[in-house]
C-alpha cells in the first residue's frame, strides 16, 4: 500500500486516516515496530489537521462585512 504524503492530503483525508490510526493503536493488535510507525504517522496527520484548521480560521476571520452584516470580500490575514 502506498501512503499519500501527509502534506498532499485534504483535511478530510488526513482526519479519516488519523481516526484509522488511532483505532489501530487503541486495539493494540499491531506489532511494536508497526505501532511506532503508526504513532509517527498519526503525529504528522494531527499536525497537518491543526494547520489546515488554522488556515480555515484565518480565512473566516478575514471576511469583511458591510453595515448590514453581509460579506463584502476578504482582507489579508495580516491586516495589510
Amino acid at each position: 500500500m502506498t501512503e499519500t504524503p501527509v502534506n498532499e492530503m485534504t483535511f478530510e483525508q488526513a482526519m479519516a486516516e488519523l481516526e484509522n490510526v488511532v483505532g489501530q493503536l487503541e486495539r493494540g493488535d499491531v506489532a511494536l515496530d508497526a505501532s511506532i510507525a503508526l504513532y509517527e504517522r498519526g503525529a504528522a496527520l494531527k499536525k497537518h489537521c491543526e494547520a489546515k484548521l488554522r488556515e480555515a480560521e484565518e480565512k473566516v476571520h478575514a471576511i469583511t462585512l458591510d453595515a448590514d452584516g453581509s460579506p463584502t470580500g476578504t482582507t489579508p490575514a495580516n491586516g495589510i
